[in-house]
């Protein structure tokens, strides 16, 4: 019998994949309780025999402590997600090959099990290449010594170091049942991460890579569907994903029609680097991307930070800021941001109430005009209908018809109605709250009283040479430090100097990167770096040289590894070309001088940042001004009362890391000014679980010119909390539920209201500002516009004063009592309160 033609090959595969959705569907939705682990069809992934909508957020355990955990994980889970995501990091597991490390904040096992315990799934990225912003992009560096390595290819060792790493993560999943398949939280594992990215250069061996890595993965059994994202060619069965901030309308969707659609990074902003502004992204245009990829046939959505956290000590990538994703629903502190977090909440609330509908209904698409049009799923002969309105144009608001309805849709706005008939929710107007960060000085602040100690520059006789030209600064350090000394010497005559006081020899160092600091005869001479785009830099400055010998001291600094693109394993770093010139004698250049090389600082071998090594080296009374380069200061301050996060504020510093009782916090860098004028990150993470009760040890390794006398202790916290609604806003959705397979109001009243609510437990103790009128300006910094009822701060304070949560209807009568003076505007009602114990 000869083979089928195209056409009919093409019908055969549908009716396949129809008869196997059926039979899933009915088998599935009767034997729900009996069936476990994790399948999937071209609607959604079915999990334990049940269809889901799964609403997700990464946090990643290493970027935060494990006493922080059960709080972010609670906070997730009452913004309404029911996943969280999570890389596993290879570099801080494995940091010495064959050492396995699963311990505090990289107790993996922990952190998955509390995520269990609290109801929700797990996405588990086991990668094992991540990027994720993070050092080598999660790969240890001893895979880089590995002889004939390249990384991410059809290379026999770093595939045989790739499956045995891989291997090992998932039998410890196995061992200790997580997996869905074993009555476990976790629903889905990725391979490998955004390989698409840099396939073509591999060519064929890239190819190869993608088909080798995804055999591998499934061949490992978890009962768990594998996904790569951004990996159009995905083998059967790893399922492709999309990852950007439009994946609704620029995922080309599943490589196959029984796959389904989801979303492994929607981008809540983006992460930074030092040198960067602020990195923004609305919550009104998050809440429309999740609408619109739902609206079309989603069935899982990530977002990319729920919380970015900290890079703790020395595990951020190339020139990445300590604080990661600040900017998401929740922020460094864990802390709500609120309206990003209230707002994606009320989202999920009302994709919950299209639940149904999207699982089991059939869909279609409707133009209503140019730039508008309505998605809905349905199921005929039954009340399960869900429509999604959507307005393109990105200034102009619409007015549409729909089912004998008119509709008023914002710019760029989507409204859901999970009946086809309500609006619920639209994705522009915030009917939830919004707050505004506070940092509050505490009793310490910048009253610290601060000791000093410079580091111990080499010399030539400490560190002989033993190469002829510097050695690379990644080879160099192996990843164990940021530093490493270049040490030579020149010998000079009276003649070859400069015979004119108003001329200097100016020593010139060409630098790979990242960062550099000189020294002359162990004088402090400035310092220079590259960026995160352009790690190379030039590093010039005048020099007083003597006659006789000259100690060239250059202390290279890293600043993290790279994370991304091909042949990762072939990057450098370090001075690779140095000269002095404006001598009499001519230029001289020192690159083959002959080089002595140490790996990090004397300080860090005597580990002065812990109470004994602390007792190694004297410590003076800092002086007056900014002190000299590279200097180690120590203080001592009592912990804050409370529960808010703790911070540290670096004003007066340059460059250089943080110790708090032995345990690093991270990089610094002051310094570095985005084109805003202002350092990219001035507070620093101090984890509670740190600190003592009293006389906590504070080190600061300044590399730059320094003067910590202002440095200031911190708290933070999420207080000033308030509301911004007008009159064409939707009530909130959570006056709705389903019942009976119908949206019916919960609540006496359906009407826009503005709905506060204070956090842990605390009460509104002043109304800041309220005005019922046309007020301007955010949270935090409102101001009263050209209308405004006098009534506003009295009805605000009757209806909130003293309580732990408010709403104040949105109402003309209530405020204006028939003497409105401005009755042709459309309203705006905008509180801030004040919430304390």
């Amino acid at each position: 019998m000869g083979l089928p033609s195209t056409s009919s090959t093409s019908i055969i595969k549908l009716l396949i994949i129809t008869i196997l959705s059926v039979f899933v569907s009915s088998t599935f939705g009767s034997n729900e309780k009996q069936l476990k682990g994790v399948v999937y069809d071209g609607r959604s992934l079915i999990i334990n025999g049940k269809r889901e909508l799964l609403f997700s957020g990464s946090i990643h355990y290493p970027r935060s402590t494990p006493d922080m955990w059960p709080d972010l994980i609670n906070k997730a889970k009452h913004g309404g997600l029911n996943v969280i995501q999570t890389y596993v990091f290879w570099n801080v597991h494995e940091p010495i090959q064959g050492q396995y490390n699963f311990e505090g904040n990289y107790d993996l096992v922990k952190f998955i099990k509390l995520i269990g315990d609290s109801g929700m799934y797990v996405t588990l990225r086991v990668g094992p290449f991540i990027q994720a912003e993070w050092n080598h992009g999660g790969l240890p560096y001893w895979l880089r010594e590995v002889p004939n390595i390249i990384y991410r290819s059809d290379n026999p060792p770093f595939k045989y170091h790739m499956k045995k790493y891989v291997k090992m993560i998932i039998d410890k999943m196995k061992n200790e049942n997580l997996f869905a398949s074993d009555g476990g939280p976790i629903i889905l594992a990725q391979i490998e991460n955004e390989y698409n990215h840099i396939q073509l250069a591999y060519r064929e061996l890239g190819t190869k890579y993608v088909q080798w890595a995804a055999n591998m993965a499934v061949g490992l059994k978890t009962g768990v569907p594998w996904v790569m994202c951004k990996q159009k060619d995905a083998p059967d069965p790893v399922i492709n994903t999309c990852n950007g901030r439009q994946c609704g309308d620029t995922f080309t969707g599943p490589n196959k029609p029984y796959k389904p659609s989801i979303w492994t990074e929607n981008w809540t902003a983006q992460y930074r680097v030092f040198g960067d502004p602020p990195s923004q992204r609305a919550a009104e245009d998050i809440a429309f991307s999740v609408a619109r990829f739902f609206s079309k046939n989603g069935t899982l959505a990530n977002y990319y930070m729920y919380h970015g956290g900290t890079n703790i000590g020395r595990t951020s990538a190339v020139f990445t800021t300590t604080r990661y994703y600040d900017e998401a629903p929740l922020d460094e502190y864990g802390l709500q941001r609120d309206p990003k977090w209230s707002h994606l909440k009320d989202l999920h609330k009302a994709l919950n109430l299209c639940k149904k509908a999207l699982l089991w209904g059939s869909t279609g698409v409707q133009r209503l005009g140019k730039d508008t049009e309505v998605r809905y799923y349905e199921k005929p002969g039954s009340n399960l209908c869900a429509a999604f309105l959507t307005n393109n144009h990105s200034k102009m608001a619409q007015t549409v018809g729909f089912r004998g309805q008119e509709y008023y849709l914002p710019p760029r706005s989507i409204s859901i109605l999970p009946d086809c008939k309500t609006v619920v929710f639209n994705t522009q107007t915030i009917v939830s709250q919004h707050n505004a960060r506070n940092y509050v000085p505490t009793k310490d602040s910048s009253n610290l009283e601060w000791k000093m100690s410079p580091e111990s520059i080499p010399t030539a006789q400490q560190l002989p040479a033993d190469n002829r030209i510097p050695q690379e600064l990644y080879g160099l350090l192996k990843d164990t430090t940021d530093y490493g000394w270049f040490v030579t010497t020149i010998e000079l005559g009276v003649r070859d100097l400069p015979m004119r006081p108003n001329i200097l020899p100016v020593l010139r160092v060409s630098s790979l990167g990242h960062a550099l600091a000189a020294f002359i005869n162990g004088e402090y001479v400035g310092c220079a770096h590259g960026s995160h785009d352009e790690k190379s830099f030039v590093f010039q400055k005048a020099v007083n040289l003597k006659p006789g010998k000259n100690h060239i001291q250059l202390l290279g600094m890293t600043v993290g590894l790279p994370d991304s693109g091909a042949y990762m394993e072939h990057r450098f770093a370090g001075p690779r070309a140095i000269v002095i010139l404006g001598l009499n004698t001519g230029t001289i250049d020192l690159t083959s001088n002959g080089w002595g090389h140490q790996v990090g600082l004397t300080g860090e071998k005597n580990q002065v940042f812990t109470e004994e090594g602390s007792k190694k080296v004297s410590w003076d009374k800092v002086k007056d001004g900014p002190q000299v380069g590279l200097t180690w200061f120590k203080t001592e301050f009592e912990t804050p009362p409370g529960n808010d996060p703790v911070v540290i504020r670096m004003n007066g510093m340059g460059k250089g890391m943080v110790w708090v009782n032995e345990k690093s916090i991270g990089r610094y860098w002051m310094s570095y000014l985005s084109p805003l004028g202002r350092p990219s990150q001035s507070e620093y993470h101090i984890p509670r679980s740190f600190l003592k009760e009293k006389d906590n040890l504070l080190i600061v390794l300044e590399e730059e010119r320094g003067d910590p006398k202002d440095i200031e202790i911190l708290t933070v916290n999420r207080d000033t909390i308030c509301s911004y609604i007008t009159e064409y806003y939707p009530p909130h959705v959570k006056s709705w539920a389903r019942e009976e397979s119908k949206i019916r109001p919960i609540v006496e009243m359906v009407e826009p209201a503005a709905h506060l609510k204070c956090p842990n437990h605390k009460k509104i103790v002043a109304v800041e500002f309220a005005s019922f009128g046309d007020p301007i300006g955010t949270c935090g910094n409102f101001f009263l516009g050209k209308c405004d009822s006098p009534l506003s701060k009295q009805i605000v304070e009757q209806h909130c004063l003293g309580k732990t949560d408010c709403s104040v209807p949105m109402k003309r009568e209530i405020f204006d009592k028939n003497k409105d003076g401005c009755p042709n505007i459309q309203k705006i009602l905008a509180i801030q309160v004040k919430c304390s114990m």
